[in-house]
């Protein structure tokens, strides 16, 4: 078994794009952990709107103020990362108990494959339980106001994708 830090962990999704639902996550991951990193996949089963190298420019720009944030795309088995990187630790995050069922096999399947590799898991804060990229993207697509559900480093370049303008509505 490799050395792993148990104190480093990898907080793996798609982020297409990242939303105040992930930065509140991580953010709060960073009082258990002393490093993470917001790993962002290559492949996924899902399209993506943004590129690769969009959404890792994005997430750096994102947490360019925090050291203890390293941002880097990955590919392949997460688990397989999580060990080249010597990560003891996966961090998720559930907002509802629709996310349980999918993330828990999937930690189990991690724990097959890497009993070394722990998974960690952290509610949602309450503000953000509707949050999801997805629906984030539906809004922007028709012009609604995203605002204060992305950071601004994603709030142009969402509807720029969509070649929608913003709402003029206040955000509430």
């Amino acid at each position: 078994m490799e050395n792993l830090n148990p104190r480093l962990a990898i907080y793996p999704g798609t982020f297409d794009p990242v939303t105040k639902g992930h930065v509140s996550l991580i953010k709060r991951g960073l009082g258990i952990f002393d490093h993470i990193v917001f790993a962002i996949a290559r492949s996924s089963p899902k399209k993506t709107l943004f590129s690769l190298d969009e959404r890792v420019q994005m997430a750096r720009e994102v947490f360019a103020d925090e050291d203890r944030i390293i941002v880097e795309p990955f590919h392949g088995l997460l688990i397989d990362y999580a060990r080249r990187r010597g990560a003891g630790a996966i961090l998720r995050g559930l907002r509802a108990v629709s996310d349980f069922e999918y993330e828990f096999q999937m930690a189990l399947m991690n724990r097959k494959l890497d009993r070394g590799v722990q998974t960690a898991f952290l509610m949602t804060d309450f503000k953000w339980m509707y949050l999801s990229s997805t629906i984030v993207k539906e809004v922007a697509s028709h012009g609604g106001n995203i605002k204060g559900l992305v950071p601004e480093a994603v709030v142009s370049r969402l509807y720029a994708k969509y070649a929608t303008p913003p709402s003029l509505e206040e955000e509430t």
